[in-house]
């Protein structure tokens, strides 16, 4: 099992990924961290940019032993590389590209939200995909889980809600 932490301006029900926002790093689904302070973060940032005043962390153990055993497609980018990039500039315009993947999970980094010049710089072809990857890394330690199907969300379980 492990624990992961989702930071949202209202305690989260049931998860329903159609309620993610499209055009995000590894698509439109249900996104997490295992990293109690970024999703502490996240969910104050949401407040201010939302106005709202309950910055909430949903707390989930996830069976990972489960997923293996259904055999889930997940995708790991242990680091910032070239796949990783590519992947994330793929899926931040898979609205206008029609861009999409068949995995269930995707584990990585998080890019940065404040470098859409250089990904508009490296579509047009300014710079180079191994520039592009060394560009775009959030600035600090961050992870993100992606949940993109109803199987992998079954997959979680919520053990507490944490009003910060």
């Amino acid at each position: 099992m492990i624990i992961l932490y989702h930071g949202s301006n209202q305690e989260i029900g049931e998860i329903d990924l159609s309620l993610g926002m499209p055009d995000k790093d590894f698509g439109q689904g249900f996104y997490l961290t295992h990293l109690r302070h970024q999703a502490e973060r996240m969910a104050l940032s949401k407040c201010k940019r939302s106005q709202g005043k309950n910055p909430t962390v949903t707390v989930y153990e996830f069976n990972d032993d489960e997923a293996r055993r259904q055999k889930l497609l997940i995708k790991v980018f242990d680091k910032p590389t070239e796949a990783w990039a590519k992947f994330v500039s793929d899926n931040r315009h898979a609205s206008r590209t029609g861009f999409s993947h068949n995995f269930d999970i995707v584990i990585g980094p998080i890019a940065d939200d404040s470098m859409a010049i250089q990904f508009r710089l490296f579509e047009q072809g300014y710079i180079t995909l191994r520039q592009l990857a060394r560009k775009i890394v959030f600035p600090k330690n961050n992870s993100q889980h992606f949940f993109a199907t109803e199987r992998a969300v079954k997959l979680l379980r919520k053990v507490e809600v944490i009003n910060l």
